[in-house]
C-alpha cells in the first residue's frame, strides 16, 4: 500500500476555541497547585476550555482579549472535597529579546485561579492512572488471591483487572465512598489476548480514594476456557493470499487548506478542537460563507449490559462521563487507521498525576472519492452528465478497555454533515459452564458467552443555521384525509409540527411515517418563502428493554428518545450531567433541563440527538469484532434554491468513454 507522507502537527494561527496546549495545562496545574487546599498526592481528571469564556474573547469582550480560561477538577483525596477549578491564563509578555523584524520572544502565560467550587469527592470521573493502581491493588490483594487459587491461578500477574465504575450499585456498607468494581481475567502467558478468557465469579471491590480492596466477591467457581483468543498476525493460521496493493496518491496535493486549527474545503470553513470529556469537536462550521452549525461533537456514551449474571449485571457505564474520551483517544497511523494523503491534529490531556500528555496524531484528516455525486444519461441524445463525490474526513479512534469506537465526520461538497460510529475491538464475555443455557447472551467460544448490550451514542448539535436564532420543526408523511381532496386515495401531506418550547421537545424517531426534523433559521428565507434550513434525520436508533425501576433505566433517562432540544446555556453542557459518576440516578440531565419550559422558537438552541445500536453478538465477532456502523446526518432542506453542486467539476477526462471500448453512445462511464 502506498501513501503519500502526512502533515502533521499543531502550526499556524491560534484562536481562543483552540485546545489547550501542553504548555497551557502545566500553568493551569501549577495555578491550581499553588493554593494550600491542594496537597502534593492530588489527583486531577480532566482540563476543559471554557468555550463561552473564549466566544467572549471572539467578541471583543471588555477585559478578555488575549486571555483564556480552563477549568479542571483536582482530588486531594483523603475524604476531602474535590475541586472544581477555574484558571485564568494571561498571555505572556514580550521579553525584548527578539532580534529587530523578528516575531517577538513571549514568556510563557501566567495562570491564576480565579473559582473553586466544592464538588463530592466520590464524583469525578477515573483516570487511567487510578485504574492501573486499583487493578494492581487487586492483584497484591490476599482475599483476591484466594479467590483466584480456587480456581486453579497461581500467577496474578497474568490476572487482567477492569476497574470499573459502579453508578447505582454502591454497596450499602461503603456509601459515600469513591468506589469501583473489577472485571477479571486471566492470560495464558503475558502476551496472551487476557479478554479472550473471563475468570466468572469473582469481583473485587474497590477504595478509589486509599486504594484498598474493601471485599471480594465469590459468586462460585466456573472452570476457566482454554482457549486463548489471540489477534496477531497468523494466530489462526497462514494469512490470505491475493490480496494486491491499492495505491491512494494526490499527486497535486490535497483539496484542503490547514491554518492552525482552521480548516477550509469546498466551501467549507471549520475549526478542529479536542476535549477531554468528548475528544473530537467540531466548531464553527459555515458552507458557501454562510453558518451552519456552531458545534459538533459526540457528548456521551452509555452503555448499558443485559444480563444479570455476577460480573454483568452491575455493568453501565457513562464512558465520557465517568472516564472521559480525551485521555482514551489513540494515536492513529499512517496506512492502517488512516489511507491517503492525511492531516494529522496532535491533542493534550490532563493526567491523573498532573503532568500534560500528548497523544500525537489524535485527529486523522484526509479527503476520500465517494463514488458519484449525480448523474443523468439522456437516452434521447445518447449524452450524459456524471460528477464524482468528494467527502472530507475528520475522525478520531477511542479505546475502552475491550471496545475501540471510532467516529468519523464527514463533509460533503453538497452541504451535508455526516457523522459515522464505528464499533469494533472485544467483546466483553463471561465464563460459563458447558451446557449451561444462555438466554441472555450468545456463546462464542468454549466455557465463554458474550451478554448482549446496548450503546447508546448521545450527540450535542449546536446548529447556527444562517445564524444562531434557529427553531426546531418536526416533519412527517400523513396520507390526505379528506376524500374530496384526494379522489384517487394517493395524496400524502408533510405534515410540520413546530417544537417552539422545550416541554415538547422530547421526541421520538419513527421510520414508518418518514419522520425528520427541521432546523429553521427564523432570520432568513429562501426564493420560495421558507426559512431555510437543516434536515436532521436519524436512521439508527434503539429503545431500553429495562424495567423503568432499574438502574439502567433511572440512570440514563435520556436513552428513553431520540432527540432533546433545550435552550442553550452555558451550564448545561452534558446530556446526562456534570458529573455523573455515582451520581443519584437521574438526578441531573436533559430530562431535568427540560422542565424549565423555555423557548425554542428564534433562540440559540442545542440539539441532543440519541442513535444507538443493540448488540447481539455473533460468533464471527469473536476474538475481535469486525466494525459494526451507525451514524446521523443533517443535510440542507431549503437552505439552498437549487442543487449545490451544480459548479463540480466535469470528471471526463479521468473517465473511459464507452464508445472508444465498445459501449453505445458514447455515453461517459465515471460510476
Amino acid at each position: 500500500m502506498s501513501t503519500y507522507a502526512p502533515s502533521h502537527g499543531k502550526t499556524g494561527t491560534a484562536h481562543p476555541l483552540d485546545p489547550p496546549t501542553p504548555a497551557e495545562i502545566e500553568v493551569a496545574v501549577a495555578a491550581v497547585r499553588a493554593d494550600e487546599r491542594i496537597p502534593e498526592a492530588t489527583r486531577f481528571w480532566g482540563v476543559t476550555l471554557d468555550e463561552t469564556h473564549a466566544r467572549a474573547v471572539i467578541d471583543g469582550a471588555s477585559g478578555s482579549a488575549g486571555t483564556r480560561r480552563f477549568t479542571l477538577v483536582a482530588m486531594p483525596g483523603g475524604g476531602a472535597e474535590a475541586w472544581e477549578v477555574v484558571v485564568e491564563l494571561s498571555p505572556g509578555t514580550d521579553t525584548g529579546a527578539a532580534e529587530a523584524g523578528s516575531p517577538a520572544d513571549l514568556a510563557p502565560p501566567t495562570g491564576e485561579a480565579i473559582s473553586w467550587k466544592a464538588v463530592p469527592p466520590n464524583r469525578p470521573g477515573i483516570t487511567s492512572e487510578e485504574a492501573r493502581t486499583a487493578a494492581q491493588a487487586c492483584r497484591d490483594d490476599a482475599d483476591f488471591q484466594a479467590a483466584l487459587a480456587k480456581r486453579g491461578i497461581a500467577d496474578p500477574s497474568l490476572v487482567m483487572i477492569d476497574p470499573e465504575s459502579i453508578g447505582g450499585f454502591e454497596p450499602e456498607q461503603w456509601k459515600g465512598r469513591r468506589l469501583a468494581w473489577g472485571t477479571v481475567w486471566a492470560k495464558t502467558d503475558p502476551e496472551d489476548n487476557g479478554y479472550a478468557r473471563p475468570v466468572q465469579g469473582v469481583v473485587p471491590i474497590i477504595d478509589l480514594t486509599t486504594m484498598e480492596v474493601l471485599e471480594v466477591e465469590d459468586h462460585g467457581v466456573v472452570p476457566m476456557s482454554e482457549e486463548a483468543g489471540p489477534i496477531e498476525p497468523g494466530a489462526w493460521g497462514p494469512e490470505r493470499p491475493g490480496l494486491k496493493e491499492l495505491e491512494i496518491s494526490q499527486p497535486d496535493g490535497t483539496s484542503f487548506d490547514v491554518d492552525g486549527q482552521k480548516v477550509s474545503w469546498q466551501g467549507w470553513e471549520l475549526r478542529v478542537g479536542f476535549t477531554h470529556r468528548e475528544g473530537l469537536v467540531l466548531h464553527d462550521l459555515t458552507f458557501m460563507g454562510r453558518s451552519v452549525m456552531r458545534r459538533l461533537a459526540c457528548n456521551e456514551m452509555y452503555v448499558p449490559y443485559l444480563d444479570p449474571n455476577s460480573t454483568q449485571y452491575r455493568k453501565n457505564f457513562f464512558d465520557w462521563g465517568e472516564y472521559g474520551a480525551g485521555p482514551l483517544t489513540n494515536s492513529l497511523e499512517l496506512g492502517c487507521d488512516c489511507l491517503g494523503v492525511i492531516h494529522y491534529f496532535d491533542a493534550a490531556v490532563l493526567a491523573g498525576d498532573g503532568s500534560a500528555r500528548v497523544i500525537p496524531s489524535a485527529i486523522c484528516m484526509h479527503e476520500e472519492d465517494y463514488s458519484v455525486l449525480w448523474k443523468h444519461t439522456d437516452m434521447r441524445r445518447g449524452m450524459g452528465q456524471v460528477r464524482r463525490s468528494r467527502r472530507l474526513v475528520i475522525s478520531n479512534f477511542q479505546t475502552v478497555a475491550n471496545y475501540d469506537y471510532g467516529f468519523y465526520w464527514s463533509l460533503y461538497q453538497d452541504g451535508t454533515i455526516e457523522l459515522e460510529v464505528k464499533l469494533t475491538g472485544m467483546l466483553s464475555a463471561s465464563g460459563i459452564e458447558p451446557g449451561d443455557e444462555v438466554p441472555y447472551g450468545t456463546i462464542v467460544s468454549e466455557r465463554v458467552q458474550t451478554p448482549y448490550h446496548q450503546h447508546y451514542f448521545a450527540l450535542r448539535v449546536d446548529p447556527a443555521v444562517d445564524g444562531v436564532n434557529n427553531r426546531l420543526v418536526e416533519e412527517h408523511a400523513e396520507g390526505e384525509p379528506d376524500p374530496s381532496l384526494d379522489p384517487y386515495g394517493n395524496a400524502v401531506r408533510n405534515v410540520r409540527e413546530p417544537l417552539l418550547t422545550e416541554s415538547v421537545a422530547a421526541q421520538q424517531t419513527d421510520p414508518t411515517i418518514s419522520r425528520h426534523w427541521r432546523i429553521e433559521s427564523t432570520e432568513k428565507e429562501n426564493r420560495y418563502g421558507e426559512p431555510t434550513a437543516y434536515r436532521l434525520s436519524l436512521p439508527d436508533t434503539i429503545r431500553s428493554y429495562c424495567r423503568p425501576e432499574s438502574v439502567m433505566s433511572t440512570r440514563a433517562p435520556f436513552i428513553h428518545q431520540h432527540l432533546w432540544a433545550t435552550r442553550r446555556s452555558a451550564e448545561e453542557n452534558f446530556i446526562g450531567g456534570q458529573y455523573p459518576n455515582q451520581a443519584e440516578p437521574g438526578e441531573e440531565g436533559v430530562h431535568v433541563w427540560q422542565q424549565q419550559d423555555r423557548s425554542l422558537d428564534g433562540e440559540e438552541i442545542t440539539l441532543w440527538p440519541v442513535i444507538g445500536s443493540h448488540h447481539v453478538p455473533r460468533p464471527e465477532q469473536w476474538p475481535v469484532m469486525p466494525v459494526d456502523r451507525i451514524g446521523f446526518k443533517l443535510e440542507p432542506d431549503g437552505f439552498f434554491d437549487r442543487n449545490p453542486t451544480m459548479d463540480i467539476p466535469d470528471p471526463h477526462s479521468s473517465c473511459a468513454h464507452h464508445g472508444e471500448h465498445g459501449g453505445e453512445n458514447g455515453t461517459h462511464s465515471c460510476h
